[in-house]
Formats: C-alpha cells, structure tokens, sequence
C-alpha cells in the first residue's frame, strides 16, 4: 500500500509523520512525503530519506497559517492531488485538513485536526475569533467536512475540533506516538526543564519564565523563541538553549530532570511524551489533554499560577524518592504511546478507506 502525506519541516508535525511513516514502513506501507513551507534541514532531509519505503517531496508549496489568503491554500491543494495521483497513492493523509477544502481528490482523504486557529484563539484568547482570521476557521471547516475520515491526537481535542466545527462525526482518537530518546547513562540532576516553540502563546512560557526566578536551581527551555511568522518572545529568567537535535535532547533529559509544561492549548504534546519516556517527574498546566494523557502520573498546576508552578517544581525536585517515582509513573504511561500503536491504528483506517474505494471499481469491471 501507498499513502501521500502532507507534512512540513518546522513544528511538531515533522516529528509525528516522520514516527508515522516509520512505523508505517513496519507495516509494509510506503509513504510519500510531501513538505509544504519551508525546506526541511539537511539532517531532517537525511533522517526522512533513511526511512524504507519513503520518498521525500520538497514542493515548495506554501503553509495554510502562512499563506495569505484562500486562493493560495486551493491552489496547492489542487497541485498535491496531482502529486498524489502521478504517485499512485491509494490514500491521502493531509495534515492541513483545508487543503482538502474545495479540492477534488482521486483517492480518500484522511484529515488529521493537530491544532487550528478556531481552537488555539478559543484557549488563548478566550474571546471570539478575531473577524481577521474567520476565512481560515471557514477552510479548516470544509477540509475537515471533506475528507472521509477525521482523527485527532487526542480525546479532548477531538472534543474541541468536534465543538469548535459542529461537525457531524466525531473526529476519530489516535494517540500520537513517539520512540524513546537514546539516552547516555547519567545520575539524576537537580534542574528543571522544559520544551516547545516558546514563540507561541499557546505554550504559555511566561507563566514558567515568572516561576524560574523563584527556583534555586535553573530552568533549562529547549526549543526556538521566534517563529516563521515573526512572533517572538524575550525569556528573563529561563535558561534558553535554543532548538537541540535528538541526540542532544536525549543527553538532557538523560538527568532526569523535572519537566514543565504550563501550556494552555496542547493537543497532544510530543515534548512531555518524550520526558516522560525518558523516566522525568511531569508538572504540567492543568487542562484537558493533559489531564486525560497523565492523570494520576503528573502534578498538575493552573497554568497562569507562576508561583503554584515554582513551588510544585522545587517540591519534586527535593524530594528524591518521589521524583523517581513519579518519572517511573510517567514512564510506565509513555510505554503505551507507541509509535507500534499509531501506526497500527492509521493503517488499518487507511486499509478500510482503500478498501471501500476499490469496491465500487470492483463492482463496474464485473458488470463491464
């Protein structure tokens, strides 16, 4: 089996098509690639060609929350289902699902809901939809009412995109998955750390930058402070080391440190999962992804509480035993976020939606 997945280099979605089609190259399904946006670096190049059964597309084709307006999304839609049709793919994974939107399709559509503007502004802004953005809500909305089938990465924001929508299915839940880092043998160290496109104000870096000043030991941010988009955020008390390679990731979260997160719109999370899996105690913003991927393995703080997340973080970071008992809770859980189990389960909604599309041709052959 064949699929084309759209994909681009610069946030966590490089990261959960690349596990994707790994995971997928397991299964005997080939994958191809196609980036929109900026190029992928030459590691990320590299690392994806590595991949059996993938072949990587650099198209050169814009970003929906980039692009301008609406012409320019449909238009590169319509060029990826040329891509896909001279690629024989017998399934397209769109993970911008607008680019589904007005666009005719040759073979099945599967649109996955990673995050939006309709749900970002609702978490971040609290306030209804700025007038501005209202043509890409209305995208957003006709992809995810194209596509055949619609999965989210988690419950609560299949919930979210369900509300958010009026759709008429619920988005189907398939939890993202993620490898465990390689992590060097090393002692636990007391520090703290966290992880995300800190430009975003849905990551909320503030509240954790507020709570670092009242650390006695540091809180090391891994990840970029501006964005493609030119937003951008200063960071005072947090120690910025700017975006790190898996390797160097790995070599971090090999102490064991505690991790934060005091996002407040997270559909899934990639960057706790990977902390989790490495055996780190989780103090994470109390909102519904979160709650329902780490209940009863994570403290959990209300994400505008600077002080609650200061004091939460020096609690578990003191506290030796606890510390280790939580990062095994948290390790035991990762375990069950595989990129086995994702891939497992997109496989058989992309065998299901071939199937039926072949049936009908199936059925006109014999009656020719």
């Amino acid at each position: 089996m064949k699929i084309m997945m759209t994909v681009d280099a610069v946030g966590g979605v490089w990261q959960y098509s690349t596990d994707l089609a790994r995971g997928l190259s397991e299964l005997g399904v080939e994958t191809v690639l196609a980036v929109a946006g900026p190029s992928p670096s030459d590691a990320q190049a590299k690392a994806a060609s590595a991949i059996d059964g993938v072949t990587l597309v650099d198209t050169g084709l814009p970003l929906d929350w980039l692009a301008d307006d609406s012409v320019s999304i449909r238009n590169a839609g319509r060029a990826l289902a040329k891509l896909a049709r001279a690629h024989g793919a017998e399934v397209v994974h769109l993970n911008t699902p607008a680019l589904a939107a007005g666009v005719h399709f040759d073979m099945p559509v599967v649109a996955a809901a990673h995050s939006c503007v309709a749900t970002w502004w609702a978490a971040v802004k609290r306030e209804p939809l700025s007038p501005q953005f209202k043509w890409r809500a209305d995208l957003h909305a006709r992809g995810l009412a194209a596509a055949d089938v619609v999965v989210a990465p988690s419950d609560a924001f299949a919930t979210a995109t369900e509300e958010a929508y009026r759709l008429k299915r619920r988005p189907i839940t398939v939890h993202n998955g993620r490898a465990p880092l390689t992590l060097p043998e090393l002692a636990q160290d007391s520090f703290a750390f966290t992880a995300g496109r800190f430009w975003d104000k849905g990551k909320n870096a503030v509240t954790l930058d507020r709570a670092a000043a009242k650390l006695r030991f540091p809180l090391y941010a891994a990840g970029p402070t501006r964005g493609p988009n030119g937003d951008s955020i200063e960071l005072r008390h947090l120690h910025a080391l700017g975006s790190l390679n898996e390797k160097e990731m790995g070599r971090w979260l090999a102490s064991r440190p505690v991790f934060a997160s005091a996002a407040v719109y997270e559909p899934f999370g990639l960057a706790v999962l990977e902390a989790a899996a490495a055996g780190c105690a989780l103090v994470l913003s109390d909102i519904p992804t979160f709650r329902e991927l780490w209940h009863g393995v994570a403290a959990f703080v209300d994400p505008m509480d600077s002080d609650g997340f200061g004091q939460m973080i020096a609690l578990a970071a003191d506290d030796d035993f606890a510390r280790a008992e939580m990062g095994r809770a948290a390790q035991e859980r990762a375990s069950h976020f595989s990129v086995e189990a994702m891939a497992g389960k997109m496989a058989a909604i992309y065998e299901s939606l071939a199937a039926r599309a072949e049936a009908p041709r199936t059925r006109n052959m014999v009656a020719a």
